[in-house]
């Protein structure tokens, strides 16, 4: 039975309309003079009046960069906190925001990164919020110090969140940053970022640097003006790199991202070990050459290889988790137009992102409660029992968040967190894909 425990998840903002933010009519003056007067509001540790100043001053204007500035001027001070919470709070009065928020948790966590180098110091100052980005940002920051990336580098980088499996959900926050960080060191080259997690000793850590450098890939191309952006480089000298690539010339020509003659590019060219990571990222390239088109991506993620189609479909739905704004009955309706065959494998990929976003899995369980089908719930439930094992090294711990789960669908959650062999209900689904 192919299952994968915990993967990018992560969705690529959508296209919706933009939702204004409720402040004066009147915009302040931008400029690095308000970007003074945000470290002076949040050096009284007040997340309500930093956002309340960002709305104000970023109205009318290039908001997003604005959003950034103000936003990321505060934690290069080491008020990293009081940055995601005034983010927090803006999310919360503008849909928009709360939609492309990931971006502007990137734009912190590089300010922070940038200006405190010490992984485990900055780490604990972020949050779980708009799925982490906060985190992966301070490991982009990092890499953009680098001139090359030793074995040994690569390897300790992540260590202290190895210690103890309590540390897991960090672990691959750490570990997934890196393939962002690694594809941006090397001017998005994915093959070269590919290459530098394959310096990573431990296949867990491997595979959620993988999902990072796939993420990265596509983030590159759907959101140009993303807070890394500034600190790509190129560099090639890699210590330790001996894969082959020799089938693939990117000294001659820098790397293609996309290719929307193939809809399976980049996975169509990419090497077994990859393979199943990039097909959880699979339908955001999709989706980015069909302009948004659920049903024809679903229909792409059946030509697929058919080890990959249930990732391929998990995939569809983490974008849809986005495209659905995390709506519900939107998310389902946007499910059901996957084949019948793989549905599950949607309400899979949504509900994992869906606890992605704040790292509860309650959320996940109120979704599940909600799909439609008896296969389909299964899945969605035994879903979140993975998430549950990845937030929770304590078995207690475990069993006690899977118990809100309908009783009828409580061992699929405990499958899901390995606490119970495998029931009935989820083989029969997995049996209906061989």
């Amino acid at each position: 039975m192919k299952r994968f425990i915990i993967s990018a998840l992560i969705a690529i903002p959508g296209c919706t309309s933009r939702s204004a933010i409720n402040s004066p009519r009147e915009p302040v003056p931008q400029g690095p003079a308000h970007d003074s007067l945000a470290i002076v509001v949040a050096g009284k540790n007040d997340s309500a009046g930093l956002a309340r100043l960002v709305a104000t001053s970023c109205k009318g204007a290039d908001e997003s960069a604005c959003y950034e500035s103000m936003l990321a001027a505060p934690a290069a001070r080491g008020m990293v906190k009081v940055a995601m919470g005034a983010l927090n709070q803006l999310g919360a009065a503008d849909p928009e925001i709360k939609r492309t928020g990931h971006v502007y948790a990137h734009a912190i966590g590089i300010a922070a990164g940038t200006a405190q180098r010490d992984i485990s110091k900055t780490f604990t100052q972020c949050s779980e919020s708009y799925q982490s980005g906060c985190y992966h940002g301070v490991i982009q920051a990092w890499f953009a110090g680098l001139d090359s990336l030793s074995a040994d580098d690569a390897n300790a980088l992540c260590a202290p969140f190895r210690k103890s499996e309590t540390d897991r959900w960090i672990r691959f926050q750490c570990v997934h940053g890196m393939g962002h960080g690694l594809t941006m060191l090397y001017d998005h080259d994915l093959p070269k970022g590919l290459a530098g997690c394959d310096l990573l000793k431990d296949w867990w850590d491997q595979h959620s640097c993988y999902s990072g450098a796939f993420m990265e890939n596509i983030v590159n191309v759907t959101i140009p003006h993303h807070p890394a952006a500034a600190l790509a480089h190129h560099h090639d000298g890699m210590e330790g790199m001996n894969h082959d690539m020799s089938s693939m010339d990117h000294d001659a020509q820098k790397f293609k991202p996309v290719d929307p003659t193939d809809q399976l590019y980049p996975c169509s060219i990419m090497q077994e070990r990859y393979l199943s990571a990039c097909y959880e990222m699979q339908t955001s390239v999709m989706l980015h050459n069909n302009k948004g088109d659920i049903a024809a991506a679903g229909k792409v993620c059946e030509t697929a290889p058919q080890s990959m189609r249930t990732i391929c479909f998990a995939s569809l739905g983490r974008d849809i988790s986005s495209y659905s704004q995390q709506n519900p009955a939107e998310g389902i309706r946007m499910c059901a137009l996957a084949p019948a065959k793989y549905q599950p494998w949607c309400y899979y990929g949504l509900v994992k992102n869906l606890i992605d976003l704040e790292a509860r899995a309650s959320d996940g369980m109120n979704f599940c409660r909600e799909v439609p089908s008896v296969d389909s719930k299964a899945i969605c439930y035994s879903a979140v029992g993975e998430q549950i094992l990845v937030l929770n090294a304590a078995e207690a711990d475990r069993r006690a968040a899977c118990a809100s789960a309908e009783a009828e669908y409580l061992d699929a959650c405990l499958y899901g967190a390995r606490l119970t062999q495998v029931p009935s209900i989820v083989s029969k689904v997995w049996q209906s894909v061989r």
